[in-house]
């Protein structure tokens, strides 16, 4: 692993000599290079949890809500997890060579589109130490070299992760530079990683929008934004309101400092007499704080007095705590209308038995991920069966929805021939 005496450009210039004795590596060595990962989190899972505690302890007395807490601390099996989410990555077959498509010309040359590595991937990220181990296997699996920069609440959590990840892939004859971990500190330091042109290929942020103002404010290397979630749950007239209400509990509260967590819950004026004041006292007695428009307090019943107003800004507000706006809509295509007014372009959801409006919700939903009766929380690279994500790209070039193996390739055209010269 880089030291922490050496400057930004010069672990990313390492890594690039790195990336290229990656490229070449067969896929039987980077794999048993992240076994050896997996077998080391476990190994030393008590030095871990000891400079995890002492971030979040530290990140307790300076203010830290809830919610980056939640994402800041690790135990036991977040651990386990961390290494079972490598072995699951390790399982996946290889990216790097693979055939995307092939054809033959009528002048008799083979063309084929091959899948290769990006070279240098750098990932900024915050609160959450876990995404040092994904994003690692995941740009390792890939063929690529990568470089991490965490926030400074987990810089001691990150430190010992990166240091394990990094001796056991040297131990397994990984190059040098491989994996380096950049220390979190100014602006200036993100600064001078974003501007890596020539070095660096992609740069991958993941966090608030505050970091991603201040990448794309600088940057000059290609940059591919793990976006903010502002995520929709629409209950259509015609929903079985049993399930309606677990999957809008699920959304709001299994884990609400989570991107794919729902944010706004939109209800069809059919089904709202009968679904409101269910849902609302369920989702109350979860603890979950209620903004509501005037048609969802009229039906509120005697928990009126308890909900607060929606205001224009909550619409368009990640929350990322026991918050849920919620609003009564006349339509599906009054839905999709808010949903691509103020949705991040993140997950979105309808729950509805009619087929034409979940067919007009999926094609006019402009969203990564558009879910037809089932909660949000279902976007992640793991669910999806890709190992692990390092985001969920809410753009819509090169990557989009959540980021994995494929995701951190490229890919060249190889031509053969047998001596053809262009007449």
């Amino acid at each position: 692993m880089a030291l922490a005496t050496a400057s930004v450009t010069d672990i990313c210039l390492a890594a690039r000599r790195a990336s290229r004795e990656l490229a070449s590596l067969d896929p039987g060595t980077r794999d048993r290079a992240l076994s050896a990962v997996a077998d080391a989190l476990i190994a030393r899972a008590p030095e871990i949890l000891e400079a995890n505690g002492r971030d979040v302890e530290a990140g307790r007395a300076g203010g830290l809500d809830v919610a980056l807490l939640d994402r800041l601390a690790l135990d036991a099996s977040r651990v386990s997890e961390m290494a079972v989410g490598v072995r699951e990555i390790v399982a996946l077959p290889d990216p790097v060579g693979e055939v995307i498509e092939g054809r033959r010309l009528p002048n008799g040359l083979e063309v084929s589109k091959v899948r290769v590595p990006l070279g240098v991937v750098a990932v900024v990220y915050e609160a959450r130490p876990n995404v040092t181990i994904d994003a690692a296997a995941l740009a390792l699996k890939a063929g690529n070299a990568i470089v991490l920069r965490g926030s400074s609440y987990a810089a001691l959590s990150n430190a010992i992760l990166a240091e394990i990840a990094a001796r056991a892939i040297a131990e397994e004859g990984l190059p040098d530079g491989a994996l380096a971990l950049v220390a979190g500190g100014d602006r200036d330091e993100l600064a001078e990683l974003a501007t890596q042109a020539g070095v660096v290929d992609l740069i991958i942020p993941r966090g608030g929008e505050g970091l991603k103002l201040a990448l794309s404010a600088v940057a000059t290397v290609p940059v591919i934004y793990a976006a903010s979630g502002n995520c929709h749950v629409y209950v259509d007239a015609s929903a079985d309101l049993d399930a309606a209400e677990r999957i809008v509990l699920n959304a709001k509260t299994q884990r609400p400092g989570t991107c794919n967590a729902a944010e706004t819950l939109l209800v069809h004026a059919g089904a709202a007499p009968a679904f409101l004041p269910r849902a609302l006292r369920a989702l109350r007695e979860a603890g979950v704080e209620l903004r509501v428009d005037d048609r969802a307090r009229a039906l509120a019943g005697e928990l009126a007095g308890s909900l607060l107003e929606a205001t224009e800004e909550d619409w368009d507000t990640e929350f990322l705590a026991m918050i849920l706006a919620v609003k009564v809509v006349d339509s599906p295509e009054e839905a999709i209308e808010h949903v691509n007014a103020h949705g991040s372009g993140h997950s979105e959801a309808i729950l509805t038995r009619d087929v034409e409006a979940a067919r007009a919700f999926r094609l006019g939903v402009d969203a990564a991920c558009v879910y037809v009766n089932a909660s949000t929380r279902f976007t992640d690279g793991g669910e999806f069966g890709m190992g692990a994500e390092i985001g969920n790209s809410t753009q819509k070039l090169h990557a989009r929805g959540p980021i994995g193996m494929r995701e951190l390739c490229t890919y060249k055209y190889v031509v053969e021939g047998a001596g053809q010269a262009r007449p």
